[in-house]
């Protein structure tokens, strides 16, 4: 379920909005110079080559890029592999990546193809989490400052866009505020 849920940034038991209504979260997060769409998703993408995920999505990849301005798109895959022992410290490595809080020097473009993932938009007094899921596109401006959970056991499908081959790469803030809001998992449990 794709779920908006804002939050003080100083308490984030103060929940002003829980939402998972498409058009409630695309104008909330508007406000704020977010963008947030829905492309229609490829049955069983996981099972889909990337190369061809993106011809498959090549028209809406062109109109979301008229200007030219992502020069690298990719695709993000990570999917449970419960026969590779070493498979849960890899994903725990990968999520623990992304758990603090950071900014990048350009926007933060992403497709979920499939599977989900939530981002944690710190923007003033309060903090959006933003529960992605396949079909869902997110455009956070660049220097928003913000973190990405993907959960416990990590799978989604990810089209990603970046200006810059190093487009991905975070500035740290070292603010502990991350570790006072619900994980992916928790948002996705409460009642």
């Amino acid at each position: 379920m794709t779920l908006l849920q804002v939050m003080a940034a100083d308490d984030a038991a103060a929940v002003r909005v829980r939402t998972s209504d498409d058009e409630v979260i695309a104008a909330e997060l508007a406000g704020h110079g977010i963008t947030f769409d829905r492309w229609p998703v490829v049955e069983n993408a996981s099972a889909v080559p990337s190369d061809e995920l993106l011809a498959h999505y090549a028209e809406r990849i062109a109109e979301l890029n008229a200007s030219g301005r992502y020069r690298h798109i990719d695709v993000a895959r990570i999917h449970p592999d419960d026969t590779n022992p070493e498979w849960p410290a890899i994903a725990e490595g990968a999520r623990q990546k992304f758990l603090s809080e950071h900014r990048h020097a350009e926007d933060e473009v992403r497709y979920f193809a499939s599977g989900r993932g939530c981002f944690y938009l710190h923007l003033g007094e309060e903090v959006l989490a933003v529960v992605c899921e396949g079909g869902d596109l997110l455009s956070v401006p660049a220097g928003t400052l913000h973190w990405f959970d993907m959960g416990t056991r990590p799978d989604f499908i990810a089209l990603r866009f970046f200006e810059e081959e190093d487009g991905w790469v975070g500035d740290f803030t070292g603010d502990p505020i991350s570790q006072g809001f619900p994980t992916l998992d928790e948002l996705l449990t409460a009642p």
